[in-house]
């Protein structure tokens, strides 16, 4: 039993799936208090953290979305979004690296398991542009003469925490009109497009587009996924 704490686009499609299985599990124990696995050291470390537990749903549910999957059994719990569980049963580099064991010679997820410090950063550009830009800024620069995997260990587990943070409606809406550039070649009459639609609708353009013309640098971006969560939510 295991809750991925990085960004679901690493998974293939038979652990997202997995993981989407295995988190109603969890569901099923804190709301109707079953004795299955209640003592698991991954059920411990959601209980009280139930709207949490439907934010990491959401981005199963984001990204099993985005390739096709139809996600028919919502996650009806509610509590506090910014409490999350304090403690990891391995920390977000060490999921990497066991994720890279699990998957030799296998599928693998929509993005490829970063090797570096900067590629890791580059996959989650616009998720951070989209929480604090002048994080982002400060990142980038600090990162552009990193060795290969200097302060890995470091950024993955502050990029894992920057993501759980939402995003506010106008950064959301700069980080989407930065990834517009990578497809807008592709959409006709691109900028009257981007200027009139919806930032959903945008990101849903993006999305299709990317995949189709085969765009990696959005394909490998965690926000490509995860930004639909949030941009769900605004409307309501």
């Amino acid at each position: 039993m295991r809750i991925w704490d990085i960004n679901p686009g690493y998974l293939n499609d038979k652990s997202l799936l997995g993981e989407h299985r295995e988190l109603h599990g969890i569901v099923s124990i804190l709301v109707n208090d079953k004795k299955g696995y209640a003592k698991h050291p991954e059920t411990l470390r959601w209980k009280g953290c139930n709207g949490a537990l439907a934010q990491r749903h959401a981005m199963l549910q984001a990204e099993m979305s985005l390739r096709g999957f139809r996600e028919q059994s919502p996650v009806t719990i509610v509590g506090e979004v910014d409490r999350w569980p304090s403690r990891y049963i391995d920390p977000p580099a060490a999921q990497f690296a066991l994720l890279a064991k699990k998957y030799r010679n296998k599928r693998p997820g929509r993005i490829p398991l970063p090797v570096s410090t900067q590629e890791l950063w580059a996959q989650h550009k616009y998720s951070v542009l989209a929480r604090d830009p002048e994080r982002c800024k400060a990142l980038g620069q600090s990162l552009a003469a990193a060795k290969k995997l200097e302060m890995f260990d470091d950024v993955a587990l502050e990029l894992v925490e920057i993501l759980r943070c939402p995003p506010s409606s106008g950064r959301l809406a700069n980080a989407l009109q930065h990834m517009w550039g990578h497809v807008s070649r592709h959409v006709e009459d691109a900028s009257g497009y981007v200027n009139d639609m919806k930032p959903k609708n945008i990101l849903s353009t993006m999305q299709r587009t990317s995949l189709i013309c085969g765009c990696n640098y959005l394909i490998h971006s965690t926000a490509l996924g995860e930004l639909s969560v949030w941009l769900a939510e605004a409307e309501h």
